[in-house]
């Protein structure tokens, strides 16, 4: 030690240590902080229902939507072409018929459409 510590050489000073005073102010900070924390949680911009999805995963869901009835549509369209030998018909046809299910697909998934109720039994029971 180098001789300007309070508590004297067997460490029982008479005064708050530093240590009692930084213990002291730790412990405010943390009254002060749980005090905080619950009107934190409760503020209404914080997403508290994770079961929504975010306004990114919708856009991209969307957008894969869209361009998967495309490709699709086209990759068809190409093979038809390919094997029946009508070169840009096949491919014209059938990208335009993946550009109809795309933008369905993308009406679909947005809500556009209502629901269809999955839950009816077969008909006639």
């Amino acid at each position: 030690m180098s001789g300007n510590d309070p508590r004297g050489k067997d460490g029982a000073g008479e005064g708050p240590t530093p240590d009692d005073d930084l213990s002291a102010r730790l412990k405010r900070l943390e009254m002060q902080i749980d005090r905080k924390r619950p009107a934190a949680a409760s503020d209404p911009s914080s997403r508290q229902d994770r079961g929504q999805p975010s306004s990114l995963g919708v856009a991209m869901r969307l957008s894969t939507e869209f361009v998967a009835g495309v490709l699709a549509g086209g990759l068809l369209g190409w093979g038809c072409d390919r094997l029946l030998g009508t070169k840009p018909w096949g491919l014209i046809v059938l990208l335009v018929l993946g550009f109809a299910a795309g933008i369905y697909n993308v009406m679909r998934v947005s809500g556009f459409f209502p629901a269809a109720d999955t839950k009816k039994g077969p008909p006639g029971s």
